[in-house]
């Protein structure tokens, strides 16, 4: 019988996964040797992985594989021979981030579920609605989405919800954080973060006047909200998730046993007040400058942040440990002159197994008792079985060695075991691997031939200085630049000006669609409608199927945000409406080489989002004003990262500290394949945007020296030469 909602546990290794279960978790993830987004865990070869499997399913617990990381061209050519053995022996599911590997594994394994790891940002309906058309069975929601929010989703598309309840918060949106990849090639889309976030910054106005001195600004507090289990079940949320595959087994299995001890509670419906010494029990399996219950009502906040060092502290192990097991019932039966009869079967399913032993001998002495016999078949300590029922019919005066007994128990049990397992196993998918289709680009077509120069602004002062260069083809405007007030009187007055140029416009929609964002728009379809534009860039699952939805003649360019590392994920998003993508930044020149890029945008100019973040810089260093503004962060090196509080969304977004530019390297990229190239433009000066346009119009025409620069300014190559792990 499956429960109201499943408690699910990380386990770094095979020592975890049995703490876990015996704590009271249902389910376990875990990461494979490959492809998880915990690279430096201890993590589990394949002969641990079908132990676990065959260990978990025994005592009628879940194993689910991690397999959310990114994958390259190389490493998705290598995914089914390495899932097939675990979807082989009953894998559960797998929890995937990267589209590609998604639409291949659902091809692949059409009776393998499939759970969306949090590092697709799903934050949305509209998210959830798009992935339900490719057989995910679970979502794993974002960790800032709120209670309200997660309801909203549960009701409207009734898919299964997954969030997590302790241990670590990202300071950044999950799967939108190049931090760590672009300052130093340790990439958390590939499973080897190095946390910066958890390093001291100071804070500077637009001004370069201090606004707060050192402190850890983007450490947030460790998750805790096992207080709030009743409400989360009303929202909805179906499997609590516990972080922490990199901690100790004893910190696993001592919150796994806590949250065991108030869920059961919340589910009888007994009111479930935490008691102090369980909170401070609790604290002592380790926290980082203590607690927050996040996201769940509230869209970010000063409470939630260490500001002070952010050691995370173990006071004191967990000592506690029952042992899991599967309830079985038994007959035995010994009669005068007939063959003992063992019987038992599984109580959770229809496994019955019957094994024979010889005739009793009579007693010399002292005969057996259905006591004895009784107590000798219930030990069951070494196996993954408890008897709940054991009935025992036994004629008088009978002898029956214990050896006999032990044989008959242990064959039985064998016997069970293997039924039980054997209901796990799945055969080959009858569709054999080459048959599996993907849709490709006509990448010999005039129009994939022919270049495309596009630039993207965030800031509308710009747009008179970008329309005074002709060889520009395309504008993207992005919704950050402008208010939610005069949005449409602003941007139609804009798409006006691009077109009179005889260029077109898109709209690039916001990097994080919540809820309210997502109103907003649907609100407003009419008028979006009217803005005349040629097409929409989208930057998450919620926008690509709003845009999908309702404006399906509009041209849809997936930004970097919608990751398309591999070939597979070029053509699923290809299939799935859209008609460009975008490069992801994490690709070095050779893997790029090796994507079919004939739909694909190059960013050659832009400072680098590093962060997309629910909590604000500017509210948490000196309030809220609601009003965008540029505040920077200054590391330990002395470097500056601008941050721009989008207050039409309520989301900051960190730069990197200098702009990458690729100007030299575009003959090289024409050689790719690649048509299509794309300036991008945030938090520059008017002065600084032409001077890089002007460059531009120099590389095209084959003119610009090669160490031209502007100004003081330096730049970067990004991940171009050295790419990512």
């Amino acid at each position: 019988m499956e429960p109201k909602m499943e408690l699910l546990a990380p386990a770094g290794s095979p020592e975890t996964l049995h703490a876990v279960i015996d704590a009271g978790a249902d389910a376990v993830y875990l990461g494979g040797d490959r492809f998880g987004a915990r690279a430096y865990a201890n993590n589990f070869s394949k002969e641990d992985l079908l132990e676990a499997l065959d260990y978990a399913h025994l005592r009628g617990r879940k194993i689910y594989l991690t397999v959310n990381t990114l994958l390259k061209n190389n490493e998705i050519e290598q995914l089914y021979d390495y899932l097939f053995p675990f979807y082989e022996r009953g894998l559960d599911a797998v929890l995937v981030q990267d589209f590609g590997a998604l639409a291949k594994i659902h091809a692949w394994f059409p009776q393998l579920p499939i759970h969306t790891s949090t590092q697709m940002t799903v934050t949305g309906v509209e998210g959830v609605r798009f992935l339900q058309q490719y057989g995910v069975t679970r979502v794993v929601m974002a960790r800032e989405v709120s209670l309200e929010e997660m309801k909203k989703i549960s009701q409207e598309t009734g898919m299964e919800l997954e969030a997590f309840v302790h241990g670590a918060l990202c300071y950044s949106y999950s799967g939108q954080c190049l931090f760590s990849s672009l300052l130093g090639g340790r990439s958390g889309n590939r499973g080897r973060c190095a946390q910066p976030c958890r390093l001291p910054y100071s804070v500077y106005n637009a001004d370069k006047t201090i606004r707060k001195a050192e402190s850890y600004v983007l450490s947030l507090k460790d998750f805790c909200c096992i207080g709030h289990l009743k409400e989360m079940s009303d929202a909805g949320v179906y499997s609590l998730k516990i972080e922490g595959r990199m901690k100790k087994t004893s910190y696993a299995a001592g919150v796994v046993a806590m949250y065991r001890k108030y869920l059961d509670e919340a589910l009888s419906g007994t009111e479930c007040s935490i008691k102090k010494e369980d909170a401070s029990a609790l604290s002592s399996y380790g926290n980082r400058c203590g607690f927050t219950d996040g996201y769940l009502s509230r869209h970010n906040g000063t409470d939630m942040v260490t500001f002070e060092k952010p050691s995370f502290t173990q006071e004191s192990e967990y000592a506690g440990r029952i042992k899991a097991y599967r309830n079985i019932g038994g007959q035995m039966t010994i009669k005068r002159e007939e063959p003992m009869q063992f019987t038992i079967w599984d109580l959770a399913t229809d496994c019955k197994v019957a094994v024979t032993g010889p005739k009793p001998d009579i007693a010399a002495k002292l005969p057996a008792t259905v006591t004895d016999i009784s107590n000798r078949m219930q030990k069951t300590k070494d196996t993954a079985f408890a008897f709940d029922t054991l009935k025992v019919t036994l004629d008088d005066g009978l002898f029956i060695p214990n050896g006999i007994l032990n044989q008959l128990k242990r064959e039985a049990i064998e016997q069970l075991q293997a039924q039980i397992l054997l209901c796990y196993q799945r055969k080959k998918p009858e569709a054999p691997l080459n048959s599996i289709d993907m849709m490709e680009g006509d990448c010999s077509s005039d129009i994939q031939k022919k270049e495309e120069q596009i630039v993207s602004l965030e800031n509308r002062n710009f747009l008179s200085c970008v329309l005074a260069f002709p060889w520009i083809d395309t504008v993207y405007l992005d919704a950050v630049a402008y208010d939610k007030k005069s949005f449409f009187e602003d941007f139609s007055k804009d798409s006006r000006r691009v077109h009179e140029r005889g260029k077109r416009v898109f709209l690039i929609m916001p990097a994080i669609c919540r809820a309210k964002t997502m109103e907003f728009y649907h609100d407003n379809l009419k008028r979006l409608g009217q803005c005349d534009l040629d097409g929409f860039v989208a930057k998450n699952y919620e926008s690509f199927f709003f845009v999908k939805e309702f404006f399906p003649d509009k041209e849809l360019v997936c930004d970097h945000n919608l990751y398309a590392y591999n070939n597979d994920a070029i053509h699923a998003f290809l299939q799935a409406g859209a008609d460009k993508l975008t490069i992801p930044f994490e690709l070095n020149r050779k893997e790029i080489a090796s994507r079919e890029n004939a739909q694909s945008i190059m960013w050659l100019y832009g400072y680098y989002p590093l962060m997309t973040t629910a909590q604000c810089v500017c509210k948490n260093t000196g309030g809220c004003r609601h009003t965008p503004e540029i505040l920077y962060l200054r590391d330990r090196y002395k470097k500056d990262f601008a941050v721009r509080n989008c207050c039409q969304d309520c989301y900051n977004i960190i730069y990197n500290s200098l702009p990458t530019k690729l100007f030299y390297v575009q003959d090289e990229l024409r050689s790719y394949g690649i048509r299509k190239f794309r300036l991008h433009f945030s938090v520059e000066s008017e002065p600084e945007v032409r001077t890089i346009l002007e460059q531009y119009e120099m590389a095209l025409k084959k003119l610009l020296p090669k160490e031209a620069k502007a100004g003081a300014v330096t730049y970067t190559n990004g991940h171009y030469k050295r790419g990512v792990e």
